[in-house]
């Protein structure tokens, strides 16, 4: 039995540990046991000795960037909590609810700190859309799914995003290019999410009175958020050696400096400074994060046989006979369920597709297939379990990943849809 199981296909392996990961989370109802295990048992199921699977974890624990990672989501954490306790975001709720309508509101404040290419920055503006909720009419799954789906609707083509920035490079295409081609899917998640989350909020929360505007200009409420955008969009341009240092370094500085601004603007006590200091719900949240990555760590490492688990995925799909365009987007949707970290995704994936287009694609062909495995690729991700926005969002609003992933099939499929249409319209445009 054991070794039927150890000779499955390689894709039945991994997604088979999502599925375990999703069925003990319900069960345990713990983020922290369900991806552990759920590592666990992929390491395992992957061949892996026990020396081996120690090695691929501690190397990955230990590594500059999953350290600087772990840094960067304390430090998210204490901003956002300094913003709350200082009533920061309290006065940019107000701002915000004054100026825009209630439904629209929902998703810009997600979609503002989405600006932030920051890992797991989702915790960020869980705590905005659950003040704005002051009425309680929300449940916890609705706020999770808002919070999760608008805050990723930049993710697209904003070029501070690591995965665009590496999908340029492996594509060849100009930026202007790839913005251009990218901004319809951007549009395209905007409106699903409209259709099928924020049309569930009640209308008549939209007649309620609004609260008194804050006396401080929007601007400002968002100075530490702009600061953070700024210093890491000029590092990455000005000093390139930071980056080469850790790709995190520059996010580091910026939140470092956002605190900075904070505390010069509002002045939070010693007390407060305390409180985030040592709190456990941050450091629980850092752990949760760490282990995700360490599940990410197998999905990269090769195989006992040196082949790498994306690559064997791909020799799976073409060995029950799929077509070369479904491998196309199956690979970089397969490989987003797997990883849940969408740079991983383009890194892993696009090689993979970019080879299937033979030696010298045609533009249009090159844009529909960009186009195409993109969309794909970040619509898998959004389906992972292991995602790590996905898993603080339900974990802070204390919702199920499953419940959760269900319910977010339905702008998923239509995002989807729209992606195909898109890529098909691209080629025939340049073939005309």
């Amino acid at each position: 039995m054991i070794e039927l199981l150890l000779d499955l296909p390689v894709l039945f392996k991994v997604m088979g540990t999502l599925v375990f990961i999703l069925i003990l989370n319900r069960l345990s109802k713990s983020m922290i046991i369900s991806i552990g295990l759920g590592t666990l048992l992929l390491a395992f199921w992957s061949g892996h000795s026990m020396y081996s699977m120690a090695d691929i974890a501690w190397r990955r624990f230990s590594s500059r960037d999953n350290i600087m990672l772990i840094a960067i989501v304390l430090l998210v954490i204490w901003l956002s909590t300094l913003m709350s306790k200082t009533g920061v975001m309290k006065d940019l709720v107000n701002v915000i609810q004054v100026r825009m309508p209630h439904r629209l509101a929902f998703a810009a404040l997600p979609a503002v700190i989405g600006l932030l290419p920051m890992p797991g920055g989702a915790i960020f503006s869980a705590p905005l859309v659950e003040r704005y909720d002051h009425k309680g009419r929300l449940s916890g799954l609705l706020k999770t799914q808002i919070n999760y789906w608008f805050r990723h609707i930049w993710e697209y083509w904003w070029p501070l995003y690591p995965a665009v920035l590496l999908a340029l490079e492996l594509t060849g295409l100009e930026v202007w290019q790839f913005i251009l081609l990218q901004m319809p899917v951007t549009i395209l998640a905007f409106g699903s999410g409209y259709w099928f989350l924020l049309r569930r909020i009640p209308r008549e929360d939209e007649r309620s009175a609004a609260p008194p505007v804050s006396v401080k200009p929007f601007w400002v409420l968002v100075l530490p958020i702009l600061t953070i955008i700024a210093s890491y969009a000029c590092i990455q341009i000005i000093l390139p050696a930071v980056v080469r240092v850790s790709k995190y370094l520059p996010m580091m500085i910026g939140l470092f400096l956002a605190l900075f601004i904070l505390q010069v603007q509002r002045k939070a006590a010693l007390s407060v400074w305390k409180e985030l200091l040592f709190s456990k719900r941050a450091y629980s949240l850092a752990l949760l994060i760490a282990l995700v990555r360490v599940y990410g760590a197998f999905i990269e490492a090769p195989l006992t046989g040196g082949i790498l688990m994306v690559e064997q995925m791909r020799l799976d799909l073409v060995q029950v006979g799929i077509p070369l365009l479904a491998v196309m987007m199956l690979i970089p949707f397969l490989s987003g369920l797997a990883m849940g970290l969408f740079v991983g995704v383009v890194g892993a994936s696009f090689p993979i597709v970019l080879s299937l287009l033979g030696p010298d694609p045609s533009t249009g062909v090159l844009l529909s297939a960009t186009l195409l495995s993109y969309g794909c690729g970040f619509m898998g991700v959004m389906l992972s379990p292991v995602h790590v926005c996905l898993v603080v969002s339900s974990d802070y609003f204390k919702t199920r990943l499953l419940t959760c992933l269900i319910n977010l099939a339905g702008p998923v499929c239509l995002v989807l849809l729209g992606v195909i249409a898109l890529s098909l319209g691209v080629e025939w445009l340049c073939a005309w």
